[in-house]
């Protein structure tokens, strides 16, 4: 729950309220927010973005600054506003979602570089106007082309008006607020896109939102009426035709991770990374960033991240039929299946699926799945874990997507390859209850095998393995110990095929050559007439070879 809002110095607490306040507001308005996203894409999703990067801020902040039990009015310990501002700021960065969250997180980064610094004798409301001029420049400083007209544009205004302001900083909060709602009502002149839907913009309109929160912690004062007229809606603009305007259908991924790099490579990975798509954004610096782009060719932006440095928490979606969904429909049923491969993300995304990418040994946060099923954008959906590592996690997330309405099923698969056996029987348009007996039976009916390479000598159900050694899994357990990726795999696929199958899935890893599959494929035919073979590229990331046998 909010907090109280009560007049504050600009201090720790008045951060915590902030936050607060902020979370607050953009969960109360996160599906009309959702419902005028049209800019870059119309993916309907910039409301739960905002709200979920600061929510990640919130929780941050929290752990440095402990809100105080019911009936205090302080926590212990005691924490600095440079405490509180920076743990915002970094909660917001690791936790940033989509283009808007990622710009909210180098806002509040740029909050962070002017109030984390001793305050000496700087007077309160000229420090809060110089954080927000240093926001509203590294904002646009993240953002490979900026674009009038969207939420820079209402962060440009707001920073421009602190600085002319007199008085403290709630006055400055004030004049910062006043100036936001009325470059976000502009936006639709400015940029074509939201004056033919007649909308303000959503990134924009999330802003207002931060700030009408900002103000309100700092002066106690509740905003007056709707910071966005008619829920964003406003009489199209008249547009005359541009043959140059963006053509709606942009690229076909949205890629986002972490990434821990120097200065200098985030450098050069932007220039690489705008060669290959756009709406590209990169925030943070001290060597951790935030990385955002939208690009046709996902796994060259994640080759693009490791050669920069160390990419991690890879969230890839498949944009799909997210603009039909942004045209006010919400859809019936969607499937989210965590991956261990990037080329899995992309076959599982063209099936329709929204994908959270788990590299071997990685766990995703229980936040994580939650995401990926807010941003399925369904009123049911089936959650494939990928993995029996992964049950819990999936269980806890179900269980707070249930808690906002969403129907959800949770199909236990324990491979990947169960997981593409059950989209490949997934039946949208029959009963909820028929599709998940159905992916479920197609999951129970694959068993699963998997090729890795022993890093120790160790004791195995098969045997003593050695460094180097090929360990051939079947159903989690290792059955065979070889010293050549082939052998043992086909010493593995004999041992699966002996109690039948009709259908032998490969799932070929990044180092492994096409030749390995093609002798797979004859060694399948000669042995068994009847068996069909089909062979994928599980791409970065993924075991040296998956098989499921159906």
């Amino acid at each position: 729950m909010p907090y109280e809002p009560a007049p504050h110095t600009l201090d720790a607490e008045a951060v915590r309220t902030w936050s607060s306040l902020a979370v607050a507001a953009l969960g109360r308005a996160r599906e009309d927010i959702d419902a005028i996203n049209v800019y870059p894409v119309a993916d309907a999703d910039t409301g739960t973005n905002l709200w979920l990067t600061a929510e990640a801020a919130d929780r941050a902040l929290a752990e440095v600054f402990p809100k105080p039990a019911p009936g205090m009015t302080h926590a212990t310990p005691a924490t600095s506003l440079a405490q509180a501002v920076r743990a915002l700021a970094h909660g917001a960065l690791i936790g940033a979602r989509g283009n808007s969250g990622t710009i909210l997180a180098q806002l509040l980064r740029g909050v962070a570089d002017v109030l984390g610094e001793e305050p000496g004798e700087r007077e309160p409301g000229r420090m809060l106007a110089q954080a927000l001029t240093r926001a509203a420049q590294e904002a646009y400083q993240a953002v490979a082309h900026p674009v009038e007209g969207t939420m820079l544009t209402v962060a440009a205004a707001a920073a421009r008006a602190g600085e002319a302001a007199a008085g403290g900083a709630a006055e400055v909060a004030r004049a910062a607020y006043d100036a936001a709602r009325a470059a976000l009502a502009e936006t639709p002149g400015q940029l074509a896109a939201l004056g033919r839907a007649g909308v303000v913009d959503a990134g924009g309109c999330g802003l207002v939102a931060v700030l009408a929160a900002l103000w309100q912690a700092l002066s106690g004062e509740e905003p007056a009426g709707e910071p966005v007229p008619a829920h964003g809606r406003v009489a199209p603009v008249p547009q005359s035709p541009d043959p140059c305007e963006q053509a709606e259908d942009g690229p076909a991924y949205e890629v986002v991770y972490l990434l821990e790099a120097s200065d200098e490579a985030v450098g050069e990975l932007r220039e690489r990374l705008d060669g290959l798509g756009d709406s590209l954004v990169v925030v943070g610096g001290e060597g951790l960033w935030n990385v955002h782009v939208h690009v046709d060719d996902p796994g060259a932006a994640v080759e693009a991240g490791v050669v920069a440095g160390r990419p991690y928490r890879i969230r890839i979606t498949h944009f799909g039929d997210e603009r039909r969904r942004a045209r006010g429909e919400r859809v019936q049923r969607a499937v989210v299946a965590v991956v261990p491969g990037e080329g899995l993300a992309g076959l599982c995304g063209e099936a329709g699926a929204t994908t959270v990418l788990a590299p071997p040994g990685e766990v995703p946060a229980v936040s994580e799945l939650v995401d990926a099923i807010r941003r399925a954008h369904a009123r049911e959906v089936v959650l494939l874990p990928g993995g029996a590592e992964l049950r819990a996690t999936a269980a806890a997330a179900a269980e707070q997507a249930r808690a906002d309405g969403v129907r959800v099923a949770v199909i236990p698969t324990r491979s990947a390859v169960q997981g593409l056996a059950a989209l490949a029987v997934h039946d949208p348009e029959g009963s909820f209850d028929e599709d998940v007996v159905a992916m479920t039976a197609a999951a129970g009916a694959t068993r699963y095998g998997e090729l890795a390479v022993a890093e120790r000598q160790s004791f195995t159900s098969a045997g003593i393995c050695q460094a180097g050694d090929v360990l051939g899994l079947i159903d989690g357990d290792v059955a065979v110990i070889g010293s050549g990726l082939t052998e043992t795999a086909e010493a593995v696929l004999e041992r699966m095929l002996g109690s039948g199958g009709e259908l032998v899935t490969l799932v070929l890893g990044p180092e492994v050559p096409d030749a390995l599959a093609e002798r797979l494929e004859a060694y399948v035919q000669h042995g068994h007439l009847a068996v069909d073979t089909v062979t994928y590229r599980g791409g970065r990331y993924s075991a040296p070879l998956l098989i499921g046998v159906e």
